[in-house]
């Protein structure tokens, strides 16, 4: 049996996970694995949980690891946060769902144990997922510049709308007076954009999307683009501030800087189990197509 190494990243919030965890730690000493931990979260198991971590373990301190695959336990947020971890390293991720949807997490506790013998027998596949990367023409983003599931334009008052003239490729498409617009991955069609209106995406479908949020004009709906294309963003606001958001983390920018937004030059790889579908999550996270009549 190959000697794998595991990387492992969880959310410090959720003291039921301690079961799940050892476990895992059961599951890796069997196959005598290495083991990565993220500092942050080695420090929550000890002192807070007070779980037994294997001595052979190793500290993740920043961004400079590298391991066989990554474990992330906890919800789509401790995923994302995995993610921008692992950045452009190729490590396919297995997310473990701790939390309560969980379409990027989709692995149950109760599934881990099948999930990591089929990681051994390699009968695990991965999804390649498009990353969006963010440039501004004056300086540079304040925090990581990519984003798995969003890019987001937002007001920052509860008062007033912003306007945002959106070019695509060059030529110009719209001015969107809005709270806001995003711009989306197919990984991020099921979440943030797909609770103000935007369309489900399938994932490997070479796609964007164009999201407004809460537009001022009944003419104005989202738009599907090709992920080659490279959007423009001028952006005034009456405050002449306004809020740019990389899935979930949010900085303030000032309207003299326009956006751009393109396709990452890197992907991010989804360790997926045999007949864990797309399709099938829709079914059984977003109950698609039930019919309470039935």
């Amino acid at each position: 049996m190959k000697k794998l190494c595991f990387a492992l990243f969880g959310n410090v919030f959720q003291a039921k996970k301690s079961t799940s965890v050892q476990k895992l730690f059961c599951l890796l000493e069997e196959r005598q694995a290495s083991l990565l931990i993220d500092e942050g979260f080695h420090r929550y198991l000890v002192h807070d949980l007070q779980i037994n971590v294997p001595s052979t373990a190793q500290l993740i301190y920043d961004n400079d690891f590298h391991a066989d695959y990554v474990i992330s336990m906890g919800g789509d947020g401790t995923f994302l946060d995995a993610a921008r971890r692992v950045g452009d390293k190729q490590i396919p991720i297995l997310g473990v769902n701790m939390g309560r949807l969980g379409f990027l997490a989709d692995i149950t506790p109760e599934e881990l144990q099948t999930a990591i013998q089929q990681i051994y027998d390699r009968e695990v596949q991965t999804e390649d997922r498009c990353v969006l990367q963010l440039e501004y023409d004056k300086g540079q983003p304040e925090g990581y510049p990519f984003a798995l599931n969003e890019v987001a334009v937002l007001k920052r008052d509860v008062s007033s709308m912003i306007s945002i003239r959106v070019d695509i490729n060059g030529e110009y498409l719209a001015t969107y007076q809005a709270d806001g617009l995003i711009i989306n991955t197919p990984t991020g069609s099921t979440g943030y954009a797909l609770s103000v209106g935007g369309p489900i995406m399938q994932p490997g479908s070479h796609t964007l999307g164009l999201v407004p949020v809460a537009p001022h004009s009944l003419t104005v709906r989202p738009v599907t683009l090709t992920d080659n294309s490279v959007i423009t963003l001028s952006v005034s606001a009456r405050n002449h501030r306004f809020l740019v958001s990389l899935d979930g983390r949010s900085e303030k920018c000032a309207e003299d800087v326009k956006l751009t937004i393109r396709r990452a030059p890197y992907v991010i790889k989804v360790l997926k189990r045999p007949n864990q579908t797309f399709f099938r999550t829709l079914r059984t996270k977003l109950m698609w197509g039930a019919d309470p009549r039935e």
